[in-house]
């Protein structure tokens, strides 16, 4: 008798069919158990969803991050970092080869007679890289390293070179011969 007096939890919250269609719910369920899964009413929101006037609330503003034009979300996002892209087009590759950068110039472009070369290099650029190496062959001559090749990236470049050891694991910093592992020098 007491276990009848339980009411099963989704009792308490659900809303179950009465009368007759309890019965034929009892009769047709997989299983008469479970939870028809409707709410009963006090569980529901109150206010329901919508019944609000979206004009009569002001959603609360911080500045500055509430400003859409001055706030992206790259600059919001601190989670990634958005690399910056830069491009070179040929002009700028012709006129970098031709007087030099601002780190390291080539010559010394000093006043209107600089900003005249400077321009000129940029146009000449237009016309593209095989025009500028066709008209001056040496143009390339100090990018290029020993052998024409071009240059190779940082980690590279033989240290030796550069009065520096090579670093080489000693014997007992390796697994030995006799380990089935490669090891990589």
């Amino acid at each position: 008798m007491a276990s009848k007096k339980v009411a099963t939890t989704f009792h308490k919250y659900t809303v179950q069919p009465t009368g007759i269609y309890a019965a034929i719910n009892r009769l047709f369920a997989l299983d008469p158990k479970r939870s028809t899964g409707v709410p009963m009413n006090p569980q529901f929101r109150n206010p329901p969803p919508g019944a609000l006037d979206p004009n009569s609330y002001d959603d609360p503003v911080t500045v500055p991050a509430a400003d859409i034009a001055e706030n992206p979300y790259w600059k919001r996002d601190v989670r990634r970092r958005y690399p910056k892209l830069s491009t070179i087009t040929q002009a700028d590759a012709v006129a970098l080869l031709e007087v030099g950068s601002a780190a390291a110039p080539k010559q010394e472009l000093i006043g209107e007679a600089g900003t005249k070369q400077l321009v000129a290099a940029q146009e000449e650029g237009v016309k593209g890289l095989s025009v500028a190496f066709e008209r001056n062959v040496g143009l390339a001559k100090d990018v290029l390293g020993p052998g024409g090749l071009p240059p190779t990236p940082p980690a590279l470049h033989s240290t030796a070179s550069a009065g520096q050891k090579r670093y080489e694991l000693e014997a007992e910093q390796t697994y030995g011969d006799g380990y089935p592992c490669r090891t990589f020098n």
